[in-house]
């Protein structure tokens, strides 16, 4: 009688923790970005003008805007959080980045972006520089 009783529990036991389980199987680590050059291959360096300064943002664009021409004074991340944006490089030619896309910007190489999907663009922007450096320099 008492087996009888214990069977349930148990079933109930095994039926709550299985969702418990399958969630180990799941990637805790991702790599996105892991290398010392940009995208156009230029050589990671960090600005020495005063102490280390991060600045993480995101940047959202609708269908058709662009960023205008510019380039970044910092090594700059870029990481798609939703649509997708194409960057002309001039001579270094265009690059399509979509959604779950990682890199890490020219910086001397003046660029254009543009939101040429149909959903409006998300991306978070992580400039490494300094005190005294600038981000992003807008070209005319």
């Amino acid at each position: 009688m008492r087996l009888k009783r214990s069977f349930p529990l148990a079933l109930l036991f095994c039926l709550a923790t299985t969702p418990l389980l399958a969630a180990d199987d799941y990637a805790r680590v991702v790599p996105l970005f892991d290398g010392s050059k940009n995208i156009v291959g230029e050589t990671l360096v960090y600005p020495e003008s005063g102490p280390a300064k991060v600045t993480s943002l995101t940047v959202t664009m609708k269908p058709g805007e662009e960023t205008g021409p510019h380039r970044h004074g910092v090594p700059t991340y870029g990481y798609i959080l939703e649509g997708q944006v194409t960057v002309d490089y001039g001579t270094h030619g265009k690059r399509t980045y979509r959604k779950g896309e990682a890199f890490m910007e020219a910086e001397t190489v003046t660029h254009n972006g543009i939101n040429d999907g149909d959903v409006p663009v998300r991306i978070l922007v992580v400039f490494m520089g300094a005190d005294g450096s600038q981000n992003v320099i807008h070209e005319k």
